[in-house]
């Protein structure tokens, strides 16, 4: 398996699960935005974009789906939930949620607040998409109750997609504004020993292959 994964881009997340199930990958950095960059990387994926990943003939692109793929085929019962588990459709939901719901609009607030040109910059725009995803972060509280992880009982790959958003919440300088409950769940994710592990392999990576190691959370 080989990921192609920036420095805290969405490719975390199955750089996370890849260390949680604990597979062997080949981890290759590229430089933020590789499609400015790294012209060679759209053989790899046309889009341009992180992540990208490879599994024999397989090729994927979406963070989330990655992570659910990596979770049934290789960790089923454990960082899966099957469809005969009663909590699978809650298990789907927060797969997508994390990315759809919470990822999006901070995208949003990077590029319109530090990544475009300053005289392009939108700070309205920036400051009603971080509005937005704290709303629906508080709506999450409300689905989370007062679990440790959200569903069948154990870390699933649903709270890595969701942790990531979390993630990129703190690097967006949001952090300081998550409630109390998105604060003590994301602790207890970032405790576990897989969150580490990707963090380390990460900037191993980069320092290895040249790469700076400054996050670049927007992806592609």
């Amino acid at each position: 398996m080989k990921l192609h994964h920036c420095v805290g881009a969405r490719s975390f997340r199955p750089l996370w699960a890849l260390e949680e199930i604990g597979l062997p990958y080949d981890l290759v950095m590229l430089p933020f935005p590789p499609r400015a960059h790294r012209k060679d990387f759209f053989a790899v994926n046309p889009l341009g974009t992180i992540p990208a990943f490879e599994d024999g003939e397989t090729r994927m692109t979406e963070s989330a789906a990655i992570c659910e793929y990596l979770a049934a085929r290789h960790s089923p019962g454990r960082l899966a939930v099957g469809p005969e588990e009663p909590e699978f459709g809650r298990y789907l939901n927060g797969l997508h949620f994390g990315e759809a719901t919470l990822t999006f609009p901070q995208t949003l607030v990077l590029r319109y607040g530090r990544f475009e040109p300053p005289e392009r910059r939108q700070p309205q725009v920036a400051e009603d998409y971080a509005r937005w995803f704290l709303s629906r972060l508080k709506a999450f509280g409300e689905v989370l109750g007062g679990r440790e992880v959200l569903c069948a009982g154990r870390f699933t790959a649903a709270d890595i997609s969701i942790g990531y958003a979390l993630m990129l919440a703190e690097f967006v300088g949001l952090g300081d504004e998550l409630p109390d409950f998105a604060r003590r769940y994301w602790e207890g994710l970032k405790a576990r020993p897989s969150y580490a592990r990707a963090l380390a392999a990460e900037a191993r990576a980069a320092g290895e292959q040249g790469v700076s190691a400054t996050p670049a959370p927007l992806g592609g």
